[in-house]
């Protein structure tokens, strides 16, 4: 029988799920699809869903060795076939596996969750037209409903954004760290779908997220706060302190607000009219980088309805233990606007540093790719080796 504590953590995460919120898991690797954890997870936390990027894929591969039978028999039954091809074919079906566990949850819930995110290369982040490609590519290889393609939402990212909502394919637009991005991405949803109904084919089935990345714009923000208090008099002192750990929550907020605007338009309306679903704001990079805040500060501030948190498994393991599930997303809107202006005050300029931070994530994402296809060539090295 479960402990009390058991329960209780279970019960936090349905708890997050009556208050309309959508609970993913941003985390995949063969051991947690392969030992029953996933489904574990699925069956007593109400697991709405999964989320995969580079980096992420770079870590299971990388470690351990539950992927070097799978690459043995790779090359054995497919000589030739170089680092990224065997990539693709791994992760591809470890999508699938999960997409084939999280299947239940996409149809009792009328096909809003049970959702697997799949990215595209991080390469083409600036070319629309080869996303465009490679995102029907993933999407038509997965072969599942319940897959969403994952777009890095810069400025070639859009357009292909628009494009291929209008082809009836789930997209999570990713990398989203600023409330003027969020409304292009928004605005890209709706063009897409509009052109998809000018064609006289269905709005319906078709999911989207915005993710918009929470924790690393306070790393940002908060270091440049710290510079200041090096140098200022203390009343200026006491102002900068009372800002740290307030910029991304503030920015969050500010993004559910016009989230609320965007789809109560008339715009949206006629389109609802026909089938057409909101586009739900998912909150990202919601683990807590700074130790001397709450581990489970970014999931505790950001508790609403018609949204998703993708967590990282320390702070979903930290938020089963001790989260607090209570509203909080629609609350203390004056104080994020106040935190905003103060920070504009100060000189901070959240749109040089949110353009700054989707720069940064595309290239480290890049990053991270590369790094995983050298693990993969190193791993075939040693595992071709007589």
């Amino acid at each position: 029988m479960a402990s009390t504590q058991e329960d209780n953590a279970v019960n936090r995460m349905h708890q997050l799920q009556n208050l309309g919120q959508s609970v993913w898991y941003d985390n995949i690797h063969r051991h947690l699809l392969h030992s029953g954890e996933l489904e574990k997870m699925i069956r007593e936390d109400g697991l709405g869903g999964v989320t995969s990027n580079p980096t992420i894929f770079e870590k299971a591969i990388g470690s351990g060795d539950a992927y070097d039978k799978p690459i043995m028999a790779l090359l054995k039954n497919k000589p030739g076939c170089d680092s990224r091809e065997i990539f693709h074919i791994l992760a591809i079906e470890d999508i699938q596996s999960a997409a084939d566990l999280l299947h239940q949850t996409y149809e009792q819930s009328q096909h809003r969750d049970g959702m697997v995110s799949i990215e595209v290369s991080p390469d083409l982040a600036y070319d629309t037209d080869a996303t465009i490609a490679e995102a029907i590519r993933l999407h038509q290889l997965v072969n599942r409903p319940n897959v969403m393609i994952k777009v890095p939402a810069t400025e070639a990212g859009l357009t292909a954004i628009e494009e291929l909502t209008a082809e009836g394919i789930n997209i999570n637009a990713t990398l989203l760290f600023s409330v003027k991005r969020y409304r292009d991405v928004a605005e890209a949803y709706k063009l897409g779908l509009e052109k998809r109904l000018r064609r006289g084919q269905s709005l319906c089935d078709i999911s989207s997220v915005a993710s918009f990345f929470v924790s690393r714009l306070d790393t940002k923000v908060d270091n440049i706060l710290q510079s200041l208090l090096s140098d200022t008099d203390n009343t200026r002192h006491k102002q900068i302190q009372s800002l740290l750990g307030k910029a991304a929550i503030a920015n969050a907020k500010t993004a559910y607000q016009a989230y609320k605007e965007i789809f109560a338009s008339d715009f949206f309306k006629k389109l609802a009219a026909n089938g057409a679903r909101p586009q739900r704001l998912l909150w990202g990079s919601t683990g807590t980088k700074n130790p001397s805040f709450s581990d489970t500060l970014y999931v505790d501030a950001l508790i609403g309805p018609d949204t998703v948190n993708t967590i990282p498994p320390a702070t979903y393991q930290a938020f089963r233990d001790h989260g607090n599930p209570q509203r909080t997303l629609d609350t203390a809107i004056n104080e994020a606007h106040q935190v905003l202006s103060a920070l504009k005050e100060l000189n901070i300029d959240l749109q040089t540093i949110t353009t700054e931070l989707e720069d940064e994530g595309v290239r480290q994402f890049a990053d991270s790719y590369h790094a995983l296809i050298a693990v993969i060539d190193k791993k075939r090295q040693s595992l071709e080796a007589p």
